[in-house]
């Protein structure tokens, strides 16, 4: 069967058995892949595609990182699967290891599969130590696809799984190109924070467990706060004896050019949800990390979760493998010095396309966001009412350019594997300069 043939196969009876996530089934369009390299990928006709995503946002050391594999197979050989009741030494070294990399108040972890998981398992710590039971979580977010992730979520997804888990209440972000309270940052005196405390008041301080929070906002935007957000945020909850919970499952792992994106702010939340960059996306894995007071309060009392998989040697042992990668090859230190590089060149990228209202970076975590006109800041296509015509075409102009990205709304993403060289980054922000030409012509 030849390439093409082989690959048609693929797709056909990948569409007849099974389902595509957030598509209408009928017009999802699988591209079916072969093999990755560092920040490169091939599809089964030996197309080449620069990997300007991380495929999702997770694979932060690359495809097919040789110490990781190497970690997989040699557990593989050893033991594939422990009972959650057993331990092992990856499982034991990982903990320890995050023990050390996250906030010095983090103490313990509990090992999940992912995102949502450790966002669901979260929910748990939150309501069983505090004994209450309301959560503040805000509009913009996403904090993955189950039942109580999808009712923490704000974003329109939400809507879709109503009703939802109850006692969560939404407050608006730091979106400060669409402040919901009309200020510029200019003129910002924190409004959206000053309205989580009222809010606060009125949801009464003493049934509020936590306030939960993305450590960058992701797929809803990426909104990079200004500096002093996230410890007035801190200061809240220390203010009304409420957990801080932030969600780094995307922006975790170097995304921002520090571990953990609260680092760049220097707070400690008294969890921080894990997952994606943790395996470096070798193998499922999140995690729960947890204050020393959490930890301790569970000594001597039932932990009410569990999973099957909680402590999976495989996942273990590649996670255990991708953290030390992103240590002693300096990965994080890279994320900061190429999202300089990627700033600097975005900044060019403005001056040239009317298009471009406002780009947001931090490390190699970016965004640019489209519009009509920048006076008015009109997004480029009315997203809400189901317009997606220019958006799917920059899409495939990228792709016809071997450049993959999440295009979504009126944003084009850019979240390069940690390893990414100034002459990829380049490489692909060439490509989207290139297709922002087509874009320009939307411009009122």
């Amino acid at each position: 069967m030849s390439d093409e043939g082989l690959t048609r196969d693929i797709v056909n009876k990948s569409h007849k058995y099974n389902f595509f996530s957030w598509a209408v089934q009928s017009q999802a369009k699988p591209i079916a892949l072969e093999s990755g390299e560092g920040c490169y990928f091939w599809d089964m006709e030996g197309n080449r595609y620069l990997d300007f995503i991380s495929q999702l946002m997770c694979t932060n050391a690359g495809h097919q990182h040789p110490k990781i594999i190497a970690a997989i197979k040699e557990q593989a050989d050893k033991l594939y699967f422990a009972a959650p009741k057993f331990t092992t030494q990856v499982r034991a070294e990982l903990a320890e290891l995050l023990a050390e990399i996250t906030p010095d108040n983090l103490t313990k972890v509990l090992f999940t599969l992912g995102g949502a998981e450790s966002n669901e398992n979260a929910i748990k710590f939150v309501r069983h130590y505090t004994g209450k039971f309301k959560i503040i979580a805000r509009y913009r977010a996403y904090h993955g696809a189950t039942h109580g992730a999808m009712s923490l979520s704000g974003d329109i997804r939400r809507t879709k799984i109503e009703p939802g888990i109850p006692g969560i209440v939404h407050v608006p972000d730091p979106y400060c190109y669409r402040c919901s309270f009309h200020q510029e940052r200019e003129t910002c005196n924190l409004e959206c924070v000053s309205y989580i405390e009222e809010v606060i008041h009125y949801e009464d301080p003493d049934s509020i467990a936590a306030i939960f929070m993305e450590g960058v906002t992701g797929s809803n935007g990426i909104f990079v706060p200004r500096d002093d957000y996230w410890p007035a945020v801190r200061s809240l909850c220390d203010k009304y004896n409420i957990l801080l919970v932030s969600d780094e499952v995307m922006s975790g792992f170097g995304r921002t050019g520090e571990w953990f994106a609260v680092d760049n702010w220097d707070v400690k939340p008294d969890i921080i949800t894990m997952a994606k960059g943790l395996s470096g996306s070798a193998l499922p894995l999140g995690a729960v990390a947890v204050s020393n007071e959490i930890a301790e309060y569970f000594w001597d009392r039932m932990l009410w979760m569990g999973l099957t998989y909680n402590g999976h040697p495989m996942s273990c042992a590649a996670g255990l493998a991708a953290v030390k990668v992103y240590r002693d090859e300096g990965l994080i230190e890279n994320s900061g010095k190429m999202g300089q590089v990627m700033k600097a060149e975005l900044a060019k990228m403005q001056d040239r396309h009317p298009s471009i209202g406002e780009f947001r970076s931090i490390g190699l975590f970016g965004v640019i966001e489209l519009v009509k006109h920048r006076d008015t800041r009109e997004p480029i296509v009315d997203w809400m009412s189901g317009e997606t015509e220019l958006m799917n075409r920059l899409y495939q102009e990228l792709m016809k350019r071997g450049v993959y990205t999440f295009l979504t709304r009126n944003w084009i993403f850019m979240a390069p594997p940690l390893i990414v060289t100034e002459k990829e980054l380049k490489e692909g922000l060439a490509a989207i300069d290139d297709v922002l030409s087509i874009a320009d012509k939307a411009v009122k």
